[in-house]
């Protein structure tokens, strides 16, 4: 389908709704209906009715209908929240005894459901260097049920092979998972890459505007339903309307805002590696980029998030860099509006920082819709400070 035909119409049967342009929220927490025969065909199979908006609602099948289309899958489920599109189907694919291969570098919740919460359960996981294709191999073995990927990965943007991945998996009957929120379904296509679930964080690129929390995962019918009938139903999950409606505004204008945010930061990542206080820019576009001959199989574009590290960096350092931007937000997330700084040494107190660990040198960087020559007089007086 064309991608103007997905974000403006698809799913958008305006005669039903007054001819309105814009779609409706349909703020009911139920559905009537006409007879019992209705009511209990519904019932029976929530996953395709109206019935109750813990379950489908119309608005959410709207939106619900696009962002398949735009991941070139069978169908999608909506989430309250991105790490909601992440443990909800790796509670129901899994069970007692299980394990997990999973790359490093996750996003910290991630890590947290894996590391913390599964083991509860006996779910064990092992966390590999992705870059390395026969890491996967020498990690699996007979209990191996998910290989999950986050490709490119938190920080350092680290890829892994896809298709190489998800041959292997399929080779042992291993049902494979990605977070895909960095690249947004415009930028990279994980389906059509041999990978059977994809989830993202909504909050990011689809929404685009720094107002809603959300997440979607898509893949096959028959697994989405599977997923849907137990552990989502009984977990509750489920996306607002309002948020879906406000999603489906974001849409509109995502190829325009992606584009834009990938040209601003070609320009500011140029300029920063070029600047003598700057020690390294990582960004998969980056002429340097150590993977890049998989960046331009895999990935379209990436969008603004990249990261950097100072020359001689130090915990007071990397603090005061940050602490003296005045037009770039010092906030978690990304994909809005706005363009935001958040440095890894955020995550824990200085008699913890450790300068011969790299990753404790990163600060992340996210380049929104602001001009770039505007972003970069304010880095400048930042590193100069």
């Amino acid at each position: 389908m064309d991608l103007s035909f997905i974000l403006n119409e698809l799913g958008e049967e305006r005669e039903h709704y007054f001819n309105s342009v814009s779609p409706p929220i349909m703020q009911s927490s139920n559905f009537c209906f006409k007879d019992v025969a209705g009511l209990r065909e519904a019932m029976s199979d929530e996953f395709e009715s109206n019935l109750y908006s813990r379950g489908q609602n119309p608005t959410l099948n709207i939106l619900r209908k696009k962002l398949a289309a735009l991941d070139g899958a069978e169908d999608a489920l909506l989430f309250s929240s991105g790490i909601s599109a992440i443990s909800v189907p790796i509670l129901s694919l899994l069970k007692t005894g299980d394990h997990i291969i999973a790359v490093d570098n996750l996003y910290s919740w991630t890590i947290k459901l894996f590391k913390d919460f599964l083991p509860k359960f006996g779910i064990t996981t092992t966390f590999i260097d992705g870059a390395v294709f026969e890491n996967f191999e020498q990690a699996a073995t007979p209990q191996t049920r998910l290989i999950y990927l986050e490709s490119p990965n938190t920080f350092c943007y680290a890829l892994q092979d896809i298709r190489k991945v998800t041959g292997f998996a399929k080779s042992k009957g291993i049902t494979t998972m990605i977070d895909n929120s960095y690249c947004s379904p415009l930028y990279q296509q994980p389906i059509s890459m041999g990978v059977d679930l994809v989830a993202q964080s909504a909050t990011k690129y689809i929404g685009g505007h720094s107002d809603v929390v959300a997440g979607v995962l898509t893949g096959s019918k028959a697994l989405l339903k599977k997923i849907f009938e137990h552990e989502f139903m009984n977990t509750g999950p489920a996306l607002s309307p309002n948020s879906a409606w406000l999603l489906l505004r974001g849409l509109r204008t995502l190829p325009l805002r992606l584009q834009r945010s990938f040209e601003s930061t070609r320009i500011i990542t140029e300029w920063l590696a070029s600047h003598p206080a700057v020690q390294d820019v990582i960004w998969p576009f980056s002429p340097q980029f150590n993977q890049a001959d998989l960046v331009s199989q895999q990935m379209q574009g990436c969008g603004g998030l990249f990261s950097l590290t100072l020359k001689n960096s130090s915990f007071s350092k990397i603090e005061k860099f940050c602490n003296s931007l005045q037009h770039i937000l010092l906030a978690v997330s990304w994909g809005g509006h706005e363009s935001l700084v958040v440095p890894a040494i955020a995550s824990f107190s200085e008699a913890e920082y450790s300068a011969g660990d790299d990753h404790h040198q990163l600060i992340r960087m996210y380049i929104g819709l602001e001009d770039p020559h505007y972003l970069i007089a304010d880095i400048k007086q930042a590193l100069e400070m």
